[in-house]
């Protein structure tokens, strides 16, 4: 194994990690955008049209703002927790991405450049950073530390609105947490592997509806998981503190929860975890549920054209999700919190449990 070999993988996975940090980073922004236009148009008002054209520039005064403002920490909170509270909000947001692959892989044939060989006897480029075989794991390992930041801030603030947030925010997670694994689980039954690609692949393809009408092979349309499909999207949404679940920071009754005495970058930081978690949790709809990269009726084959068109079909189906977040916002309300509780336990809990023996019969009866 020569040097440029080596030299080649790692710029190719500094690549990797660069460009998901990029998307990631610029989806806040536009989301901020959408969100504020999205809610003007569905409620019949102008939202935010002064600063650029359609208020397209608004997201970067608001940035602006954000670091302009005067940084206060309140006299009785706890300094060191209080500040670094909203890292461990981010944390989880920025590292589970890394396991999602975003792509179809495609093979970079070997080169001359300056005198030097990239890419020696070619190689294959696979757009995730982290392609390991207990990948879904990590995510949900990584996901499950965001509750921390939440109560961290909650508790550090030594404000009771905070820290009643927070409570609230701890319980909400670990609840639809076991809902969210457990329908990620008859994913994981059909693909037989936990590695993420494998989840994918597994959803290429067609299937026939009455042996007449081709239908995309993704798991959200299976008639065995169908089910996992609404709890997981379902707890999605509690996962990620977004209407009509947003009790960790219900305006009306807790000011504004665990971040009523954050400001300046550190409460913005907060509001980019938010942003980034939606993303998130939807490329792990798109992946375990919608096909990945997969473009129905249309087998890409394994150049870089084939590449180009998975990342566009990727980005789309993220992008319609991310969607369907805004609009569920302002659409529904926000339920009771007993509500929210009851259909945890009583409703998704079973329903998930339930999806997995349905899962296990389909695939002992050789139909999945």
């Amino acid at each position: 194994m020569s040097y440029a070999f080596d030299t080649t993988d790692i710029v190719l996975s500094v690549v990797k990690i660069a460009v998901v940090l990029l998307a990631l980073l610029n989806v806040v922004p536009i989301m901020v955008w959408v969100e504020r236009r999205g809610s003007a148009l569905i409620q019949d008002r102008p939202g935010p049209n002064r600063v650029g054209p359609f208020g397209l520039l608004q997201s970067f005064a608001d940035a602006l703002k954000f670091i302009l403002k005067e940084d206060i920490i309140p006299a009785g909170a706890h300094k060191w927790i209080y500040t670094l509270a909203p890292t461990f909000g981010l944390l989880p947001a920025l590292t589970t991405i890394a396991v999602v692959p975003w792509g179809r892989k495609f093979f970079i044939e070997e080169r001359e450049f300056l005198g030097r060989t990239l890419f020696e006897g070619g190689r294959w480029f696979e757009p995730v950073i982290v392609n390991v075989n207990v990948g879904i794991l990590i995510v949900f390992a990584l996901a499950s530390l965001g509750v921390y930041g939440i109560v961290a801030a909650g508790w550090a603030s030594n404000n009771k609105y905070s820290m009643f947030g927070a409570i609230r925010a701890s319980a909400q997670m670990i609840s639809y947490e076991l809902a969210l694994t457990l329908a990620a689980v008859s994913v994981l039954l059909a693909a037989g592997s936990l590695r993420l690609t494998d989840v994918v692949w597994q959803q290429s393809g067609t299937f026939r509806l009455f042996d007449t009408i081709p239908i995309p092979a993704w798991n959200a349309f299976s008639p065995a998981m169908w089910i996992a499909f609404v709890v997981f999207v379902v707890a999605g949404f509690a996962e990620t503190n977004r209407l009509p679940f947003d009790f960790a920071e219900a305006e009306a009754e807790l000011v504004a929860g665990y971040h009523t005495e954050y400001s300046s970058m550190k409460f913005a930081l907060f509001f980019m975890a938010e942003y980034m978690a939606m993303t998130t949790m939807s490329a792990l709809i798109v992946t375990l549920f919608l096909g990945g990269w997969d473009i129905p009726w249309y087998n890409e084959p394994p150049t870089f054209l084939g590449f180009i068109l998975s990342v566009a079909a990727f980005v789309a189906k993220v992008a319609l999700l991310l969607f369907v977040f805004v609009w569920v916002r302002w659409t529904i309300p926000r339920l009771k919190y007993d509500i929210l509780m009851r259909l945890g336990w009583k409703v998704f809990l079973p329903l998930a449990f339930l999806n997995i023996v349905i899962v296990a019969a389909f695939i002992a009866m050789r139909w999945l």
